[in-house]
């Protein structure tokens, strides 16, 4: 709801610094040393103090008793509310100029009449709103703004033979009028509760010549709303507000501020309406009565930013959606893949493998042909590439090598690393958290960035508790569900995957199951995403899998999984479906679809 005056907490603290008196807050209430009144102090100190949430003040001194609002500080104590506020309650008097004309007294000269008939305009209309010309320069139109009590307060002129470059201004107001709106008094609130505002008094002006008796325009321009606090009381005398503002790049003059102001129901003639015109007046021009009233007519209620009409928007079929293949057929089968717009939660206790199979999920993306995203919270950036250089690469790629202690390990050679490096060049990017940027420059700011930029697909983030460690606060929670909330946002706003990895709340056993509450932090993080996986060992390693993979939550379809059986092999740090079975499907390594850099590996 629309108010001349809104109390904000701030306008307590500028009311104490006016006077120089010290505060304290305490609670909801800020308490001043002294009374402002009374100016109470010593044993008595303490005793003002204005509530932060309703601006009510009070003295609790019996010899004073003082209370009151704002309003009644600033009238008290020369304290300014704001512009429009000040004008409202009179707390700044401001002597405007007066006129002695009525609207009997002002001679309708011919020449107004020939101008206003040229755009469109009658002559009934042009007597009814008192429009004239100067009598010693007829190429002036005066433009007088009467109140809804015929009283003559702001005019206005518009000189018909400008030209730019020779003359100062076309349009300009009598200097020390009282700003109105333009037709107040042809308007009748009381048989009519529907306002229509233009812009330019032309506008209005058009408008009344298509039949609508309740058409108003602005005094000085789009920008300039020094009437409202002369109109306000006026104003709220209707129910319904239309906005026939300029339609000007996309948008309508007026209506955000109208919109703000007004306090009944607030409509727009429609973008479509306007046609190739810029205001109402060119639409009466080219288009006749008929167009003008098809825009009132037609005029469609504004409604909030964050609110859209369900028919526009487009039905969602999952067959069609896009989405990318996790590489774990029974995965696909259960959630149809990693959908574009969703947040997939990865969790499971520490060490068994979270990050190995995320860093795999990424290696899927890129063979997909999708641009991605990791920060690593575990792993340096050498052992992060080293890590999936071997996932891509697979088993049958690596060569065994012995270090100086003897132990055995795996590696690529170098031809082979430079190939994937010519591969992925372009399309994988880490995070570098050791580059000291501003303070703004947070992980939620750089990931969204890097989405825009960089034409980021899939993002992992591993883990949730290391992505926050530089901002850990007291409310760990708060601070943990805002940035998981962020990425959701990131990720429907932009139309990419989020791979995200939490550790569990509660440490559990073999065996012991686990549901999508015990990850770590607050339940908003598992509210907030769309895909909760769980990755832990079996509750007996006898003849079972490595590993299993639980779906605790699907919000696409609701099915979910109590295990997928899956192995691991510490060669290449695949994982599979298939019991030491850990090369991929040929066609997933044709890397040749991405820059031209043709794989599987060939001899060198």
């Amino acid at each position: 709801m629309a108010n001349i005056y809104d109390f904000a907490p701030a306008d307590a603290e500028r009311f104490a610094a006016h006077l120089g008196i010290k505060t304290r807050r305490r609670g909801n209430e800020l308490t001043f040393v002294w009374c402002p009144y009374c100016q109470g102090g010593g044993k008595d100190k303490d005793t003002f103090s204005i509530n932060l949430e309703t601006g009510v003040f009070k003295c609790l001194r019996a010899s004073c008793s003082a209370q009151g609002n704002m309003i009644t500080l600033a009238r008290d104590f020369d304290f300014s509310l704001g512009r429009d506020a000040d004008s409202y309650y009179g707390l700044r008097w401001q002597r405007f100029k007066g006129f002695t004309k009525t609207p009997e007294s002002i001679e309708i000269r011919e020449p107004a009449v020939e101008y206003l008939a040229r755009r469109g305009i009658s002559r009934e209309i042009t007597q009814r709103y008192h429009i004239t010309a100067l009598k010693d320069n007829e190429s002036i139109l005066m433009f007088p703004f009467f109140d809804a009590e015929n009283t003559l307060r702001f005019i206005k002129y518009r000189n018909t033979a400008f030209q730019k470059g020779q003359d100062g201004s076309k349009e300009w107001c009598e200097k020390d009028c009282m700003p109105i709106l333009f037709g107040m008094d042809q308007c009748n609130p009381e048989e009519n509760k529907t306002l229509i505002m233009t812009e330019g008094q032309i506008d209005s002006l058009s408008v009344a010549e298509a039949g609508f008796q309740n058409a108003v325009s602005v005094p000085t321009g789009k920008n300039g709303f020094t009437w409202v606090p002369h109109c306000w009381d006026w104003l709220q005398q209707f129910d319904k507000l239309i906005v026939f503002g300029d339609f000007e790049h996309g948008s309508i003059t007026l209506l955000p501020d109208m919109k703000a102001r007004f306090n009944g129901q607030v409509f727009h003639v429609r973008p479509e309406d306007y046609q190739d015109c810029k205001d109402a007046n060119e639409i009466l021009m080219k288009y006749g009565k008929d167009g003008i009233r098809a825009c009132i007519e037609n005029a469609e209620r504004e409604t909030d930013v964050h609110l859209i009409r369900m028919a526009d928007v487009e039905p969602s079929d999952m067959a069609r959606m896009p989405h990318i293949s996790t590489g774990i057929q029974a995965l696909d089968q259960l959630i149809g893949g990693f959908y574009f717009g969703q947040v997939i939660l990865l969790s499971g206790r520490r060490g068994k493998g979270k990050s190995t199979l995320a860093s795999q999920f990424i290696c899927k993306a890129l063979l997909s042909g999708e641009n991605c995203l990791a920060y690593s919270g575990e792993l340096t950036h050498s052992n992060f590439r080293e890590w999936m250089d071997r996932q891509l690469a697979g088993p049958d790629y690596l060569h065994q090598v012995q270090s100086d202690n003897g132990k055995i390990d795996w590696t690529l050679q170098q031809w082979q690393r430079q190939r994937l490096h010519d591969w992925y060049y372009h399309t994988m990017w880490l995070y570098d958290e050791s580059v000291n940027g501003e303070e703004t420059d947070s992980l939620i700011g750089i990931v969204e960035k890097a989405v825009r930029e960089n034409g980021i697909r899939v993002v992992m983030l591993d883990n949730l508790m290391t992505a926050l460690e530089e901002n850990l606060s007291a409310d760990l929670n708060r601070l943990q569900s805002n940035f998981v909330r962020h990425l959701a946002r990131i990720a429907r706003a932009y139309n990419v995957i989020i791979l995200l990895i939490a550790h569990p709340r509660k440490r559990k056993g073999n065996g012991e199951d686990f549901d999508a509450d015990d990850v770590m932090g607050s339940g908003n993080i598992t509210n907030a995403v769309d895909v909760v996986l769980n990755y832990d060992t079996g509750p007996d390693k006898f003849n079972k899998p490595d590993r299993i993979l639980t779906v605790k939550k699907n919000r696409l379809t609701g099915e979910l999984s109590d295990g997928i059986d899956l192995w691991y092999d510490p060669t290449s740090k695949r994982i599979s479906e298939k019991k030491d079975y850990f090369s991929w499907p040929t066609d997933t390594m044709q890397m040749e679809i991405v820059h031209d850099v043709e794989l599987p590996w060939g001899d060198e």
